[in-house]
């Protein structure tokens, strides 16, 4: 009779592990959900590369007739551009890194020296720092075009701007406090 009762118990206990097991199996595989999504970033970085010539094509018949302060606003704007293209790359890879799977690339094949070495906490850090440079591109535009641009306007892109850099700061404040607690 006891013998009955374990085996029945064991019984159970076997089914909830292979429930289990499979449940977490089904979880893991899950995360290949996320690779079509940086094939979308890919897309887009592609999307980001036409405009950055669709500008320069246009801008170039033209680099002798500007004024040096439209070039420089024309040359934040192809900066701009990189930059976002960059952190695209950046989550691209890194994001398929941490979260799907390691990259498997032959020894011919030339290999970038950051991938592999960028958690979740760097790459947030590496966004948020590229957020940062964006915003400043995008306020030093405003401030070429200072006489353009109402005064509230530039009051809000700056107070938007700072609240970037505080917010990117205090990111990393926290995962510095976070990695020394560790």
């Amino acid at each position: 009779m006891i013998d009955n009762k374990r085996l029945t118990v064991d019984k159970k206990m076997r089914t909830q592990l292979k429930i289990a097991q499979t449940l977490e199996r089904l979880m893991y595989a899950s995360r290949w959900l996320l690779a079509p999504i940086y094939i979308g970033l890919s897309l887009a970085l592609l999307a980001l590369a036409v405009k950055f010539f669709q500008e320069l094509v246009h801008f170039l018949p033209l680099v002798l007739e500007v004024s040096e302060s439209d070039l420089i606003l024309k040359l934040l704007t192809f900066i701009d551009l990189v930059l976002v293209a960059s952190l695209l790359v950046i989550v691209m890879f890194s994001g398929y890194e941490n979260f799907v799977s390691q990259l498997d690339l032959s020894e011919s094949t030339e290999k970038l020296d950051w991938l592999g070495t960028h958690d979740y906490g760097s790459l947030k850090m590496k966004v948020a720092t590229s957020i940062v440079a964006i915003s400043s591109i995008h306020l030093l535009k405003i401030f070429m075009n200072i006489d353009v641009t109402p005064d509230n306007k530039i009051m809000w892109y700056l107070l938007v701007h700072l609240a970037l850099v505080i917010s990117a700061l205090l990111m990393g404040y926290l995962d510095k406090i976070g990695k020394h607690e560790q």
